[in-house]
Parts: C-alpha cells; sequence; structure tokens
C-alpha cells in the first residue's frame, strides 16, 4: 500500500511557518510525488530554468521548500489546480474583513501560527479556529446568497484537487506522495477524504499529518 500525507500550509512566510521548517517535513516523509494547491503556471517552466540554473527561489513558501527538498531528493511535482479562486472569494474576504472583531481573530490565527509553525497549522485547534472565523465572517455578511456561492464555489475548487490527485493516483505508481494545501481548507479536505476512503481502483493510504 502506498503512502499520500495530506500536509496543512500556508502560502506565504509567517514566524516558523517557513520553507526550511516545511522542507524538514518533507525529508522525514520522503515523497517522490509532491501535489500542490496551485496551477500550472505558478511555478513555470522558466521559473525552474531560473532556479535551477541561477538558485533563485521562488516567492511562494510551499514552491521555495520543494525547490530545496530537490536539492536531496528527486520527485515529481503535480500542480493540481485547474483554475484559480472565484471572485466570491476576494468579495467576501474583502467585506468581512472590514469588521474589527474579525480582524482580531485573524491576527489571534496569525500569531499561533507564527509561534507554533506547521504543528498549529496541522492541529485540532487550528480547524476550531478557522471554523469559529467562519461562522463569524457569515454572520456578519448575512448574505444568504453571497454565502451560499462561496460555499459552493470552494467546494468545486477542492473536489477538483482531489479529482486530480486520484486521476493521477489510478494512472501512476509512488511510495510516498505528498498533498500540500491551504489550511483554510483542511477539515472540509479531511472530510471529503473520508468519504472517497474506499473509491474503487485507488491503490493508496492517506495520512492526515499531525493526527
Amino acid at each position: 500500500m502506498h503512502n499520500l500525507t495530506f500536509i496543512s500550509t500556508v502560502h506565504k512566510k509567517n514566524g516558523k511557518c517557513n520553507a526550511d521548517e516545511l522542507c524538514k517535513i518533507l525529508e522525514k516523509i520522503n515523497p517522490d510525488v509532491v501535489f500542490l494547491e496551485a496551477l500550472e503556471d505558478t511555478y513555470s517552466n522558466y521559473q525552474q530554468y531560473v532556479f535551477s540554473n541561477f538558485g533563485v527561489f521562488h516567492e511562494q513558501l510551499e514552491i521555495r521548500a520543494i525547490q530545496k527538498y530537490s536539492s536531496i531528493s528527486q520527485f515529481e511535482y503535480i500542480p493540481v489546480l485547474g483554475k484559480g479562486l472565484s471572485n466570491s472569494f476576494n468579495e467576501k474576504f474583502n467585506l468581512i474583513c472590514q469588521n474589527v472583531h474579525f480582524q482580531k481573530m485573524l491576527e489571534n490565527f496569525n500569531s499561533l501560527a507564527n509561534v507554533k509553525g506547521f504543528d498549529f497549522l496541522n492541529s485540532v485547534e487550528s480547524v476550531n479556529l478557522h471554523e469559529e472565523m467562519r461562522t463569524y465572517g457569515d454572520n456578519i455578511l448575512m448574505d444568504n446568497e453571497l454565502i451560499k456561492t462561496f460555499n459552493n464555489d470552494i467546494d468545486k475548487y477542492e473536489n477538483s484537487m482531489l479529482s486530480n490527485i486520484y486521476s493521477y493516483c489510478m494512472n501512476n505508481k509512488f511510495k510516498n506522495a505528498v498533498f500540500m494545501c491551504g489550511n483554510a481548507h483542511r477539515q472540509s479536505i479531511i472530510d471529503k477524504i473520508e468519504t472517497h476512503k474506499n473509491k474503487e481502483g485507488i491503490d493508496f493510504s492517506w495520512i492526515i499529518y499531525g493526527c
């Protein structure tokens, strides 16, 4: 049975949430396939060429981490996004971020991530705080149509990533793989993984990092 480890991440450096720490996690798992919540052009062929020839690191935390990991191990990099986040994401986030209490909740979350790093991002505490922020944000909006559109768009966004992962796994062999995705999606992705555990034709076992 092959293993696929799900790791919750952030896209920008924040204290102990940095590329060096993430690279250490990758080294322990030693994946030969890395799935990432990213578009194909997020890490373009040109950027890969510039890194391999001139050592220029990418600005996105996860990509910088796999660049560091590439110096000690060979692996296949697979971006799993077909398209980016919808307009409903920015619309909702911009509205709720105007609320002072929500700003404090977000600052507290980022402060914990800064100090505790990836252990926090992959914890029950992180999931619970995200749920509190999500509930509070919905109460701020009081806009059922936007909330419904946002939830549907996020659902499609996550399902598309998992569909691309399963498609790859049905047609390729690997020993160890990782799927790195922003921690806001953590509980939803875990729930979706549970519903697909017995999917026919899938010869690998999910491991939830931090559980």
